[in-house]
């Protein structure tokens, strides 16, 4: 019986992929924690490599091609699968992201990528990066502007962010850029398009005080949580430690402005912003 075609890369790949290792997986008669087990990974980890939210490593290809008679087929199309036009650090989070069926997020520092608008990101992207060239920041804005088509759905995914106030009163951009982000913001969640709490000053210590996180639920995989910092990121699939940033992001939750109140504070100083009385 002729193997399996090589994967179209234009088309999905990394969900055509996670087809094919169902397909062959099943073929074998294996559950996904016993190819888990010859693959020195989580049956966790194969659900997930099978729904698409994570990304076959190059090391582990010729493994799964060995172990399930698969001809080359897996390490011939894993490349393909993994391009992304997303930094490496954050290229895995980016594309579990656009299948997650709920987001929950909590930022420290900035409006998360996917609130934000052009001129703020071009802003955040040149101050990570002020050697850069112009045309590099532009595909880099790109990559997020790309990322925020997550919005165009009326309902799906559901968007749940905590805002700690210091992203609203860092003055990114200039007071222009902040003023149209701000409205951005409050614009989407008075569509009901997400859900934005802020985490006044007045708050004092929580438990998310050494950085951010992001989790994400799925249909068909278990959950994932991502951390992030400078340069970095890591996707982390653990239930316990995912429970544990659930518990925490709950937290944040309760020690946060309503979103009724939210709003009335985002709204308040996007007006500050425009008509430059912000302190």
């Amino acid at each position: 019986m002729p193997g399996p075609k090589d994967l179209d890369p234009f088309s999905s790949p990394r969900a055509l992929l996670g087809a094919e290792l169902r397909h062959a997986r099943e073929k074998k008669g294996l559950s996904q924690e016993a190819l888990g087990q010859k693959l020195f990974v989580s049956g966790t980890f194969v659900g997930q490599l099978e729904a698409g939210t994570r990304r076959l490593r190059p090391d582990v290809a010729p493994l799964v091609d060995e172990v399930l008679g698969t001809n080359g087929f897996f390490e011939r199309n894993c490349e393909a699968a993994n391009k992304s036009r997303y930094p490496e650090h954050f290229a895995e989070a980016a594309e579990a992201e656009a299948q997650a069926t709920a987001i929950r997020q909590y930022a420290p520092l900035l409006i998360p990528g996917l609130l934000q608008t052009p001129a703020y990101a071009h802003a955040v992207n040149r101050a990570y990066d002020p050697t850069a060239p112009e045309e590099t920041i532009d595909e880099w804005v790109a990559g997020r502007m790309e990322r925020t088509r997550l919005l165009d759905h009326p309902t799906t995914p559901l968007l749940w962010m905590v805002l700690d106030e210091a992203a609203l009163r860092r003055k990114t951009g200039g007071q222009e850029v902040m003023a149209e982000a701000l409205r951005h913001v409050a614009d989407l969640a008075r569509r009901s398009r997400v859900i934005v709490q802020v985490l006044p000053f007045s708050a004092g210590a929580h438990k998310a005080m050494d950085g951010s996180l992001k989790l994400m639920d799925f249909q068909d995989a278990p959950p994932l949580v991502y951390f992030e910092g400078p340069g970095t990121g890591r996707l982390e699939d653990d239930p316990a430690t995912v429970a544990q940033l659930r518990f925490t992001f709950e937290l944040l939750t309760a020690s946060s402005l309503s979103p009724e109140k939210s709003l009335a504070l985002i709204e308040t100083l996007a007006q500050d912003y425009t008509h430059e009385e912000h302190p």
